[in-house]
């Protein structure tokens, strides 16, 4: 089993448990559109057995308009996010690195567009 189809297993066992409600886990759904480049974005959730009926759940909701290049589903129960109540200490500007302040690097000659 390849390292992507393991990590997929591992997520299909960590989302097994349901609501407690007689629903199948929910999973997140992110899809990219147009240009392979492109980020992925979140677009909604779906409800599923696994990470294969997940897709497919996602694709019949999230791609009928035929624009979707790639799609990932993500058991909920496995996202990890900060909280609103971290806002200051979580994200505070380091001001006090000035090293990170674009002053100190220099521009070679010859780079144009920055």
């Amino acid at each position: 089993m390849n390292s992507s189809a393991s990590s997929a297993a591992a997520l299909e066992q960590e989302s097994e448990d349901t609501t407690g409600h007689g629903q199948w886990p929910l999973w997140e759904v992110f899809v990219q559109e147009g240009k392979t480049a492109s980020p992925h974005e979140h677009v909604g959730s779906v409800h599923a057995t696994d990470a294969e009926h997940a897709l497919q759940n996602a694709r019949d909701v999230y791609a009928r308009r035929g624009k979707v290049t790639s799609m990932w589903v993500v058991p909920s129960n496995v996202i990890v996010a900060s909280s609103p109540e971290d806002r200051g200490p979580f994200y505070d500007s380091a001001e006090d690195k000035i090293y990170r302040h674009p002053h100190f690097y220099k521009v070679p000659i010859g780079i144009k567009g920055l």
